[in-house]
């Protein structure tokens, strides 16, 4: 038989003593309904706090929803923007294109009013520079003629005719 079965030692003694007291202590100081007192407590903080969680998660779930639609609506307004603006860039080159036409054909009817006016210009010189050579050689075949003959007769007729025409 084991040692502390033995009521002749002492272990078998301070086991029975320990027995005894806790029975006293359990039973007179109730402490049994202490003990479930403090695990009811327990339980109930415990139950407390797996509600406020439950209620965060929902309350997290919720938001997290609310994000995602957010979010989908916030992806679909910058889609809505970007197709928006690639239409005004569509329009804003078109404008440009044709503006730039626009310039390109008034330019070129400046310079061809510009070149049509240095043409004239120059046929004017031309004929100028023509009338003058040809007034230069009238002069000089005159001149030779009047050098050959001491009056013209012509030149004469022209002279008594001159003073008739000035009066």
């Amino acid at each position: 038989m084991p040692a502390f079965l033995n009521p002749a030692e002492a272990e078998f003694w301070v086991g029975a003593g320990l027995v005894i007291f806790l029975a006293i202590v359990f039973f007179v100081a109730k402490a049994h309904k202490a003990a479930a007192a403090a695990l009811d407590a327990k339980a109930a903080a415990i139950q407390s706090n797996l509600d406020e969680a439950a209620r965060i998660r929902d309350e997290a779930q919720r938001l997290l929803k609310d994000l995602q639609a957010e979010r989908a609506d916030a992806e679909r307004q910058a889609r809505e923007m970007l197709s928006s603006a690639e239409a005004q860039v569509r329009q804003f080159e078109a404008d440009a294109k044709a503006k730039l036409e626009e310039s390109l054909q008034r330019r070129r009817k400046i310079t061809d009013q510009k070149i049509a006016t240095a043409e004239a210009q120059a046929a004017a010189e031309v004929k100028a520079a023509a009338a003058e050579l040809a007034a230069q050689m009238a002069e000089q075949v005159l001149a030779r003629r009047l050098a050959g003959a001491k009056s013209d007769p012509l030149v004469d007729q022209a002279i008594g005719q001159l003073a008739s025409k000035l009066q």
